[in-house]
């Protein structure tokens, strides 16, 4: 195996099928393109209340995989709680869903890459689930997995991947 780079091209030479590599869905958003870190999951169908826990939490260089199903009705990420992600040390989100404040967020030192963008904020109702297993765009996410995302897409290691790059 060669040195290990970041690039997710490279990944996916190196690591070959231990790699998984999502569907190409997502747009960036944020104002870093390329980003990494062991994911935390949140399934939250148009209710960003988890989200905003977790992101009020101590980042750590963690990503956050939102899993909203998708759906068209409402953003689960604003530029509030992006600059809270920021301010509490997150590398960046992948949103299954939709976002908003997207000028604001382009400006941020954070990675998002999400579906597209909807100006409808999301209900606030306290429901959802954090740190499950999540799956959409033909990938697996597992809290503690490894994601790596940059222009050229979105690739996961498994947490327990001998030598993954970090």
């Amino acid at each position: 195996m060669t040195q290990h780079s970041l690039k997710t091209t490279d990944l996916s030479d190196d690591w070959g099928d231990q790699a998984q590599v999502c569907a190409p869905l997502f747009r960036d958003f944020g104002g870093r393109i390329e980003f990494h870190g062991p994911i935390a999951t949140v399934r939250c169908p148009d209710d960003n209340s988890k989200v905003r826990e977790l992101l009020g939490q101590p980042g750590a260089g963690r990503v956050l995989v939102i899993e909203g199903g998708g759906s068209p009705r409402c953003a689960l990420l604003g530029d509030l709680l992006a600059q809270l992600a920021v301010d509490n040390g997150w590398a960046g989100v992948l949103v299954h869903g939709y976002i908003r404040d997207s000028a604001v967020i382009a400006t941020l030192p954070f990675g998002v890459k999400a579906l597209g963008t909807l100006p409808r904020k999301s209900e606030k109702r306290n429901l959802g689930e954090t740190q499950v297993v999540v799956s959409f765009a033909g990938v697996e996410f597992r809290p503690g997995d490894l994601l790596y995302a940059d222009a050229d897409g979105i690739l996961l290691l498994p947490a327990t991947a001998p030598g993954a790059p970090s």
